[in-house]
């Protein structure tokens, strides 16, 4: 699980891997240097976390189906990614390669796979509803892949019919898909793929939990293993080994001192001193459901200013917290926010609170829908979002607090509780 943040803040993806690679790292840490004892001291809770069973994407394409005749579509494709795995449980890459599901609103799913890929393809399909007996299409090398969709889609009796695409697909696939089915309509099958994974079921929400719980322990352990001179690197580090002791893949971005005055940091080298403001920023997956928490905290003690910015966020994130409820737009929320932030002194609009409110959350880390401006959709039980309001200072410092939001059915609650302070940024 790599975060858009942090992949801007980095620059590049090598030595961001996770798995065994990084548990390699963890083994050669505890071999050349102990470990702090904050870190040390860390247990796996792997044990604790259930996966999603195949009845549960059973239903989740029939709901898809369901929602595939309200918005008229004959079906829809999905490539390598998260909508992939929700619906199917294959996780898949394949590069220029083309690999896809087909699920349509009536009749079996389809699939079309390169021919060498076939066996890794159908030993994955075991974790889909459809298992063994699962319509697989293999296109070899020299040949075109689309045909096989083309010809999949004539069988099922939508030579003439309405395509959605899953919105991450390279329009080189969808160019394919469009020259050789013609006389298909494609359009767009988010209002199927979003209007599914917007609604989480309560495992989802209990997944979703834990991975907060997680990344909230290992934040409070990382915090403890702070020392003058640790550079940003270094504690970024520590917190990848944390993860790994816990049994989650998880990374975090951190950014230190005037640096987090930009909301998604920087790449300059850092170096944590006495007084400095540390910004720790993102999470872990579990089961495929991620956290994304943000905690701000002094090393050492902090000025009255820092504080005062501390106090007006904390008071942000609460008055999002208690406008989120079932039927309320979205854009309330990010209001409501906002409007604490700009009466402290710190406005006007985005002056000084640059981004949105928050984002959805399952899956990935940022999903449909969104807590912005203009974005009139109605909340409704079981969505996820994060509540990250933040106070940026150019040249100075920032704030942001960020915990995930689980919509109830009469209001809103935090998986983690709010960090009560920059000096005691942990709450047992």
């Amino acid at each position: 699980m790599i975060s858009r943040r942090r992949f801007l803040q980095t620059g590049t993806l090598a030595g961001l891997t996770f798995g065994a690679g990084s548990l390699a790292r963890a083994a050669t840490n505890d071999a050349c240097a102990p470990l702090p004892p904050s870190i040390a001291a860390l247990k796996s809770w792997k044990d604790q976390a259930a996966p999603i069973t195949k009845e549960e994407r059973l239903a989740r394409q029939e709901n898809a189906r369901r929602l595939m005749t309200t918005n008229h579509l004959d079906a829809i494709v999905l490539m390598e990614g998260t909508s992939l795995e929700y619906f199917s449980g294959i996780r898949w890459w394949g590069g220029e390669r083309f690999f896809a599901m087909v699920l349509p609103a009536k009749g079996a799913a389809l699939y079309v796979c390169p021919a060498f890929e076939e066996a890794r393809a159908r030993e994955q399909m075991v974790q889909a509803p459809d298992g063994e007996q699962a319509d697989l299409r293999v296109w070899q090398e020299h040949e075109n892949p689309y045909q096989r969709v083309a010809q999949g889609l004539k069988d099922r009796g939508i030579a003439t019919g309405t395509l959605g695409l899953e919105e991450t697909i390279k329009f080189v696939f969808e160019d394919g898909i469009a020259k050789a089915a013609p006389q298909v309509k494609l359009t767009s099958a988010t209002p199927v793929t979003a209007g599914c994974r917007r609604i989480k079921s309560d495992h989802e929400i209990a997944l979703m939990r834990l991975a907060s719980k997680v990344t909230i322990t290992v934040y409070e352990a990382a915090y403890g293993a702070l020392h003058a001179g640790m550079t940003r690197d270094e504690l970024q580090e520590l917190i990848s080994t944390a993860y790994d002791r816990m049994g989650f893949p998880g990374e975090a971005s951190v950014q230190v001192g005037e640096f987090t005055g930009v909301p998604h940091g920087s790449v300059t080298n850092q170096i944590i001193h006495e007084g400095s403001v540390i910004l720790v920023d993102d999470g872990c997956s579990v089961e495929g459901y991620v956290s994304d928490i943000t905690r701000p905290f002094v090393f050492g003690k902090a000025t009255d200013k820092m504080k005062s910015v501390f106090d007006v966020v904390h008071r942000a994130q609460a008055a999002a917290l208690k406008t989120a409820r079932p039927g309320i737009e979205c854009q309330a929320v990010d209001a409501a926010a906002r409007k604490v932030i700009t009466d402290a002194g710190y406005g006007p609009d985005y002056k000084f609170f640059p981004h949105r409110l928050g984002h959805g959350m399952g899956m990935d880390g940022h999903e449909w829908p969104y807590l912005v401006r203009g974005n009139t959709t109605l909340l409704a039980p079981n969505m996820t979002f994060s509540d990250e309001p933040g106070i940026y200072i150019p040249g100075d410092f920032g704030i942001r607090l960020e915990d995930d939001m689980h919509i109830t059915e009469n209001g809103a609650e935090l998986f983690t509780p709010q960090s009560p302070s920059l000096e005691d940024p942990f709450t047992d």
